[in-house]
């Protein structure tokens, strides 16, 4: 039984208000888990696995990239597999030129911290990641990826800018622009949808920025409220760039089996060759969950979700404008050369309909209002983090420095596969 909100019709009772929590609550946790570990749950499931779809899906056992889907990690790599880059390009950087103030995001690696730069007092979001963590699963590639992604992002206004890199023995620091609006995702889960209005700004600026990593020849792979964060004024910021996929050229695929579950398009759960119009299905899906609550084929039942992104016909209520169902049939077509997008990728998204009151010189400079402003106070103002993380303490460990640490061969090893991590922008880029 597919999932469907009834806000509009304004008949909620109180026992289906209890029903909407849960589901809600499960979608939460859910959309939490990563595309990873959700999977290794569903295999778990006895019921879940029985579904000819689902038991397709999980026999991808050797994708062409297979360090995204290894469910038993093999150890780390010898030095002949490791990854040299050179030399580091920010030797000074280090962990104790920062406080380090708050934890106000988690992942598989591990933490995105709220830190002051001691001697320029600059607030910045720094992510820590643990080498050893990564290594285990054999995800240094991403890592490496996510960084490169980030040096070419730095002038576009809705996408994270990377301030330096540095690493320690056993760690990996990016220290990112610091946004404090909240995740696209938070307000969505107070608010349940957004006007159709605010629907269009944001998908417009969403647009703007997977245009412009497109024209770059990278593939983003994993758009969802949770990666989409609101700057302090409301506008549009792309974060995580850890799925990103590099060097898909206009005509170019690629084949590996990732992203989040709800979100995935019909081509990789088909486990076909895609291209670009994947981040075109996932704008029309988070489209789709502004206006809706949730995403278009969205099921408690993982097997039936899937069984719907594949199968089930697009069904839109007629609580929207013509030009948004128009943009949304368009986007959430299963075949990806029908797709809109698929001929002439961001140009066929910007001259829609849906979008003729965009003036988008205006969007690229910023020179629209944003329809909601967060209002927060200055860099101490966490309202629109979730407690879940800032109320976790500091761990001890994130500000040691190599010094204090005890170089065992694995750490020794972890250092050497990072080798050109560090970054540090060139001196004019602050002029």
């Amino acid at each position: 039984m597919t999932v469907r909100t009834e806000a509009a019709r304004g008949t909620l009772t109180y026992s289906r208000m209890r029903g909407m929590v849960a589901i809600l609550i499960a979608f939460m946790k859910q959309r939490r888990m990563g595309l990873n570990d959700f999977i290794q749950k569903i295999a778990n499931n006895s019921y879940a696995c029985k579904h000819p779809e689902v038991q397709s899906i999980l026999k991808i056992s050797q994708p062409q990239e297979p360090e995204l889907l290894n469910a038993n990690p093999s150890p780390p790599p010898s030095p002949s597999q490791q990854i040299n880059l050179g030399p580091s390009s920010n030797p000074h950087a280090k962990p104790s030129d920062f406080h380090f103030l708050k934890v106000i995001g988690k992942g598989s690696f591990g933490k995105v911290l709220l830190a002051r730069h001691k001697a320029e007092e600059a607030f910045y979001a720094v992510k820590v990641l643990q080498k050893k963590a990564i290594l285990k699963k054999k995800e240094e590639k991403h890592i490496m990826s996510e960084r490169n992604v980030l040096l070419k992002n730095v002038k576009h206004p809705f996408l994270v800018g990377l301030h330096f890199s540095f690493q320690t023995a056993d760690k990996l620091y990016f220290v990112l622009d610091y946004i404090n609006g909240g995740e696209l995702f938070y307000h969505l889960q107070r608010e349940r949808c957004f006007l159709e209005p605010r629907a269009r700004f944001y998908a417009a600026e969403i647009a703007s920025a997977l245009g412009y990593l497109h024209s770059l020849n990278i593939v983003y792979r994993d758009l969802k409220p949770e990666n989409i964060l609101l700057d302090s004024q409301g506008h549009i910021v792309l974060t995580d760039f850890g799925l990103c996929k590099e060097n898909i050229e206009p005509n170019g695929t690629t084949s590996t089996f990732c992203g989040t579950p709800e979100y995935l398009a019909p081509e990789v759960l088909h486990k076909q060759p895609y291209d670009r119009t994947v981040d075109w299905w996932c704008l029309g899906a988070v489209l789709y969950e502004m206006l809706y609550g949730l995403p278009p084929f969205y099921s408690r039942n993982t097997a039936e979700m899937y069984d719907n992104i594949l199968n089930k016909p697009l069904q839109l209520k007629p609580n929207i404008t013509n030009s948004a169902r128009h943009l949304l049939e368009g986007l959430l077509q299963k075949d990806r050369t029908k797709r809109l997008g698929a001929k002439d990728d961001f140009m066929e998204i910007k001259s829609h309909v849906f979008f003729s009151v965009i003036n988008w010189d205006d969007l690229i400079n910023k020179k629209i209002t944003p329809p909601f402003n967060p209002n927060v106070s200055g860099p101490s103002d966490l309202r629109h983090f979730d407690p879940e993380f800032t109320e976790e303490p500091v761990p001890n460990s994130i500000g040691r420095s190599p010094d204090s640490i005890l170089l065992t061969a694995s750490v020794k090893e972890a250092a050497e596969a990072f080798l050109g991590f560090s970054y540090a922008p060139p001196v004019d880029s602050f002029l």
